[in-house]
């Protein structure tokens, strides 16, 4: 009866979707082979196939799902509802007038967001339909990877990458190893090794493995990567065998083989189930800050709208309420009209003077927007300076729909290794008993510079130091970890040190042990190779020494050392440890300590990666204790991980220090740079990595993360061992919060150097303590709020050991934080796509580890250092650009309806439209549509040059300063003025001239067309006027677009068109121009529309000039050549705390006392006058404030001395 429950609880299951939800564990048959009879019943359990997925739409689903996306918009939506109207009742225009834009819009969007997710489609197609080799009958047969199945036997061969999750059963090497490098999964490069189930490990060919009888129970996936708990049961003659598997065993889809021939594996999670997959964020659509801008501002519109909507029908009735009014006679309504309810006839009104105002909503402003972004976009790629020749690659835009983001960024989140370091050890120096030995000085028998105060390898020192320096070098040719392969590539490893020789390579899981055993071969101590236990060395002589290796106790975090014991050819026993300095020095019981200590502390401020070398002899008496200890750990079955912690323990004691050695891990090129123009630009810079605090520490040092002067406070699990992390908590924001007296850091003091600087430490586990929800019963309260205090209060923090998912955690929590900042993410590796997709803006970098973080990116970029253009360059552009144009787009849609609402006062609110349709409908489409979408793709207030030298100009554009709602209001108010001068000019110029010279009176639409030219021509100029980067296309669209509104209205109203039952406009346009008085209006009414905002812009320019507008002005002054000097610093506006921008004269001269002193003279170079030479001048802001205007055109000027 259990038997028949337990197969209907696995067919419900089946059938069922939520299987996982109740069933923890799957049972995977090797093979499909059925279990013996009698064992269980053996059903089959269904699992997704191998297929990855990362795009959004299918084919079948791309209408509906991309319509409904669009429509989410408030604008497309509300045209949709307006074209409905249109069609529904008897309204002022045509359905076409709105149908037609709206169209548009929809399909350039469609076709767009189509395009790029059809190249998601095609990335994932290539890895899905890659080979993969399944053993099938004994013989290996060919499959796409999508095909692959839970319970196929997979061959996967040496640089291969594994197509899904993994047990290892056999491999190529006698012992059961396998070596991996698992560098696009969790960043690291080194090799790592994995074991084979142990019954299975003899099975070495296709036939063998097929003959495998086994079954595999484990848990269900869970994305944790170094967590797998499972079990094996291989029957041997009907009799199972059950061996216990954990992640040592278990091969993670992304992987790679290395320095292993062939290895045999079955696959127990497929597709979307493996770990990789499990660590993706899902793909939602990012939205940027300007478009929920735009999409506020779309409300305040639509309020407009409604408001003057109903404001037009009540005065409709109002003025219809004198019958006379109501019904003219030359005007009889019919009986149907007149049986129809008022609240209907209001409600139908209320509709049509919503069709004729709308357009005071600008749907093509969504067109222009999409266009700029999409051509804007290819601008980064085809940007030189960010093509990286040694890669060969370009920046790539994968995402256009950010580019203003990337100038609002305040938060950057950076992954460490491979993105801020190259992930390439170099041996740099060592130093024994205080000598410092640098192997590049005498690398090819001949001093090279920078040897100056180093001491040389003395070829005649004393006996004993000789004799030391000698161990010292045996010591690290022997105390690691290192295997030799011999080969002429190795993908990613460093190569040999003969180039062209085939020589062999070393390859180890930690990249620091390479680089120790390269130092020492370029020290002239060759490690050569393990063999049958013994370790083989070439010394300086060219002779080959041989030491039995006895005994290797492992390195592990903790006691963050590790040792070998080793029997030399004369028969004595040595212990070699080598080690972190902390864990050495307490060891030690003689040799140089001090000096050796003073040169691992030179070399750890300098951001280099230290280890100490010590040394034992051991006599034969202790060696055997040793063995005792260790045999006795390592069998035991209970706690053995403490028991032979403790033998290490007493074995690595009395030990004489040797010397210590110095790694780089180099920064990538202008890594450091680039943090410090982030941090200039007044962004907040973390590091999030799986690395360990120290080494993480050090890289943040080097990249000018850390200053000297930083103090650092430490959040981690050493600390939160000594006190809860409650007290830890508080400790910290007590520090941080005494220093700030309570007040938190804005932005703008990132760099002020009154006040100490803050670095944050904290490591994976303390995080997620910290980010555990609260205990009702605990007084723990919730500590996310004052870790986000702590944070916000430091200059930079750093996150080591840190898990995939907890790298989006940490994101989101500052997303989420009361200030909403804008995010932006940075790595390298699939272990940094959780954070990539999380961010408001993620960069992926093409590094070595897979092209994971580069899929799953809005941007990806070929080094960090090309963060710095993207986004103090292209960000700033991007930003300038976009918000004037959605301001603009408001504006000339205000000045462009708002006459239309003052016309209905004098037209008794007949809903008779001011404009011809033909306008009504080309004005947002062709009049003024490409000037602006031009400005926008071209326009560079500042020179790049400067951008780039001066990163400080980011912070005038922060926090979307650029559309707060002063400044909206501001083009609002403008909009409105200069709507009320166009049609109440006209209406008052023409109110007694109403005669041409011919006797003619002017019409209705003759005065509609007088506005809309003047309309046409004030927003053209305004846009001229705004415009600071002429080039021949700016005036070949400004001025061809106004050309081609007057041909165009020649044309309409001077032909007569077939295609038209009537034609209003019929030689409008040419009576309107034979009149003197109309052009004579025209200039006018343009002049006093425009003035208001160019007296302005002067005023305020003189009186409180922006940081960009001084730089402006000194830039023009200086015809362009402001980029050559570099003191940009006198530009810039006083440094004030927060408040006001623009304050009174008094206020500024307070802020900057040093306006009265006398300026100091600075030599630069200069470009006046063709010849260059050298003159003295005051700093330029004297020019800026226009203080000493009068000399400033002259040559020179008369304080030159040449």
């Amino acid at each position: 009866m259990g038997m028949d429950f337990s197969t209907l609880r696995t067919l419900i299951s089946r059938y069922c979707v939520g299987e996982e939800n109740w069933v923890d564990s799957r049972t995977i048959y090797i093979g499909h082979k059925e279990p013996p009879p009698g064992t269980e019943a053996f059903i089959q359990q269904r699992y997704p196939d191998n297929r990855i997925v990362s795009s959004k739409y299918t084919f079948w689903n791309f209408i509906p799902k991309n319509m409904f996306e669009q429509f989410r918009r408030v604008a497309n939506f509300y045209f949709l509802i307006i074209f409905l109207i249109q069609l529904l009742i008897d309204t002022p225009t045509s359905p076409i007038t709105s149908g037609l834009p709206l169209f548009f819009v929809i399909t350039v969007t469609a076709i767009k967001q189509g395009y790029e997710d059809w190249l998601r489609h095609k990335a994932d197609n290539s890895v899905n339909q890659c080979p993969v080799h399944v053993v099938q009958h004994g013989k290996v047969v060919r499959k796409q990877s999508r095909k692959l199945r839970v319970g196929d036997v997979v061959s996967v061969k040496e640089d291969e990458t594994f197509p899904c999750d993994l047990i290892l059963l056999s491999t190529s090497r006698d012992d059961g190893t396998c070596f991996v490098t698992t560098a696009s999964l969790d960043g690291e490069s080194s090799h790592k090794t994995y074991y084979a189930v142990q019954d299975t490990k003899a099975y070495n060919t296709e036939k063998e493995v097929d003959s495998i009888h086994a079954i595999i129970e484990c848990e269900q996936p869970q994305p944790d990567l170094y967590k797998f708990v499972g079990r094996i049961n291989v029957y041997m003659d009907n009799e199972p065998m059950a061996r216990p598997l954990g992640s040592e065993n278990l091969l993670l889809r992304g992987a790679t083989l290395k320095n292993t021939e062939y290895i045999y594996a079955v696959a127990i999670y497929t597709g979307m189930e493996t770990k990789m997959a499990l660590n993706y964020q899902s793909k939602s659509q990012k939205r940027s800050a300007v478009e929920k801008s735009m999409n506020a501002y779309l409300v305040v519109y639509l309020c407009i709208l409604i408001g003057k909507s109903i404001i037009n029908t009540i005065m409709k009735y109002a003025w219809q309420s004198d019958p006379n009014r109501d019904e003219p006679w030359y005007n009889d309504r019919t009986e149907s009209e007149r049986q129809r309810h008022i609240v209907i006839r209001a409600f139908t009104d209320f509709l049509a003077f919503m069709v004729l105002f709308n357009y005071i909503i600008p749907v093509s402003m969504y067109v222009t927007v999409e266009m700029q972004k999409f051509l804007g976009s290819y601008y980064i790629m085809w940007d030189d300076e960010m093509f990286d020749e040694e890669l060969g690659e370009r920046a790539v835009v994968n995402t256009s729909d950010l580019n203003e983001e990337l100038g609002q960024v305040e938060y950057v989140f950076t992954d460490k290794t491979g993105t801020l370091t190259e992930n390439n050890m170099e041996f740099i120096e060592c130093c024994v008993d205080g000598h410092v030995y640098v192997p590049h000085i005498i690398c090819n028998g001949q001093v090279m510079t920078g040897a100056a105060g180093m001491d040389m390898i003395d070829t005649s020192p004393g006996p004993g130091a000789r004799e030391h320096e000698e161990l010292f070098f045996r010591a690290l040719c022997l105390c690691h970890t290192v295997q030799v392969k011999e080969e002429e590539t190795v993908d990613g490893i460093k190569q040999g040190i003969h180039a062209g020789k085939s020589t062999s390579f070393y390859i180890s899981s930690s990249p620091d042990e390479v680089a120790l055993v390269e130092g020492m071969k370029r020290l002239g101590f060759t490690y050569l190779r393990l063999k049958d236990s013994h370790m083989e060395i070439l010394n300086r002589e060219d002779e080959i020494e041989r030491f039995e290796l006895l005994e290797v106790l492992t390195f592990d975090s903790v006691r963050r050392r590790m040792s070998v014991i080793v029997r030399a050819s004369t028969g004595e026993l040595y212990l070699f440890c080598k080690g972190a300095d902390s864990s050495i020095f307490p060891r030690v019981i003689s040799g140089k300590v001090e000096q050796v200590k003073a040169r691992v502390e030179h070399n750890a401020v300098e951001g280099l990666r230290t280890l100490c070398v010590a040394y034992r002899p051991l006599s034969p008496d202790q060696y055997q204790e040793v063995c005792n200890l260790l045999n006795g750990a390592k069998l035991a079955l209970q706690d053995r991980d403490k028991r032979l912690a403790e033998a290490y323990d007493i074995i690595e004691k009395d030990l004489i220090l040797l010397g210590a050695t110095a790694v780089e891990d180099r920064l990538q090129d202008k890594a450091a740079d680039t943090i410090e123009s982030l941090h200039k630009a007044g962004m907040k810079v973390w590091v999030l990595t799986g690395d360990k605090m120290e080494t993480a520490a050090a890289t943040c040092y080097a990249s000018k993360l850390f200053r000297r002067n930083t103090q650092i406070l430490e959040l981690t699990t050493k600390r939160t061992e000594e006190q809860s992390l409650h007290d830890v908590l508080f400790d910290l924001s007590r520090t941080v919060l005494r220093q700030h007296g309570g007040m938190t850091r804005d932005n703008f003091s990132g760099l002020s150097s009154d006040c100490t600087d803050y670095g944050l430490i904290i490591d994976g586990a303390t995080l997620s303590a910290v980010m555990r929800p609260a205990q009702e019963d605990s007084n723990s309260g919730n500590y996310k709020e004052i870790f986000l205090e702590i944070c916000r209060n430091c200059s930079a923090v750093l996150c080591c050991r840190m898990a995939p998912l907890q790298k989006a955690q940490i994101v989101k929590l500052i997303k989420a934080s009361k200030e909403h900042p804008i995010t932006l993410a940075i790595g390298d590796g699939a272990n940094d796509v959780s954070m990539i997709l999380e961010a408001h803006v993620g960069i992926g970098i093409m590094g070595k580890e897979g092209r994971q973080a580069v899929r799953n990116s809005d941007y990806a970029v070929p080094k960090f250092k090309h963060l710095k253009k993207i986004l103090l360059v292209h960000g700033h552009y991007y930003y300038i650009r976009i918000s004037e144009l959605v301001q603009y787009f408001f504006y000339k849609n205000v000045c462009f309806i708002f006459p239309q609402f003052l016309y209905q006062f004098f037209c008794g609110f007949s809903q008779q439209p001011l404009y011809d349709t033909a306008y009504l409908t080309l004005y947002n489409i062709s009049f003024t549509s490409l000037p602006i979408l031009l400005y926008s793709l071209i326009e560079q207030h500042i020179n790049m040059d400067i951008l780039k030298k001066d990163p400080s100009l980011y912070r005038d554009i922060a926090k979307n300063s650029l559309l707060r709602w002063p400044i909206f209001i501001y083009w609002t108010i403008l909009g409105v003025y200069d709507a009320i001068v166009m049609f109440f000019g006209a209406y008052f110029l023409f109110d007694n001239t109403t005669f041409t010279s011919n006797g003619q009176m002017f019409g209705n639409w003759t005065f509609g067309t007088l506005v809309f030219t003047v309309l046409v021509f004030t927003v053209t100029f305004k846009l001229a006027l705004d415009t600071h980067y002429w080039t021949w296309i700016n005036h070949f669209v400004i001025w061809g677009s106004l050309i081609f509104f007057v041909v165009f209205s020649l044309l309409w109203g001077g032909i007569i068109w077939p295609f038209l039952n009537y034609q209003r406009m019929y030689y409008v346009f040419m009576q309107m121009l034979s009149s003197g008085p109309a052009w004579l209006s025209i200039i006018l009414l343009i002049t006093a529309s425009l003035l208001p905002d160019v007296v302005k812009k002067v005023i305020w320019r003189a009186l409180w000039p922006t940081t960009t507008e001084r730089i402006q002005n000194a830039d023009k002054l200086y015809k362009g050549q402001l980029s050559e000097f570099s003191p940009l610093a006198a530009l810039h506006a006083p440094h004030k705390a927060a408040g006001p921008r623009r304050g009174s004269g008094a206020q500024r001269n307070i802020q900057n006392p040093r306006r009265s002193e006398p300026l100091s003279k600075k030599i630069m170079f200069t470009h006046w006058r063709e010849t260059p030479n050298y003159s003295t001048f005051s700093p330029l802001l004297r020019f800026a404030d226009g203080s000493k205007q009068g000399h400033a055109y002259s040559g020179a000027g008369p304080d030159t001395s040449v």
